[in-house]
């Protein structure tokens, strides 16, 4: 199934048990892990697509992407 070009953000960081696990806010629960940043984005990208025409077969609408980010200074 083809769908139009989607930018979302992505939140990564290193897991416990080595790896780096990579999470998309505006998709939730839409999340993957790889054992280097590559293979996590690689994975991620591919777990978005899936998400995506998941909610693209059933009907539902595809959350647009509403996350900000920003650091703080403490």
């Amino acid at each position: 199934m083809e769908h139009e070009t989607n930018k979302r953000r992505i939140i990564m960081h290193p897991g416990e048990d080595g790896y780096w696990v990579i999470e998309c806010p505006s998709l939730p629960g839409c999340i993957s892990q790889g054992k280097t940043r590559e293979e996590a984005v690689a994975n991620i990208k591919e777990a978005i697509e899936l998400y995506i025409e998941s909610l693209a077969m059933h009907g539902d609408p595809i959350p647009e992407e509403t996350f900000e980010s920003f650091e703080v200074m403490l």
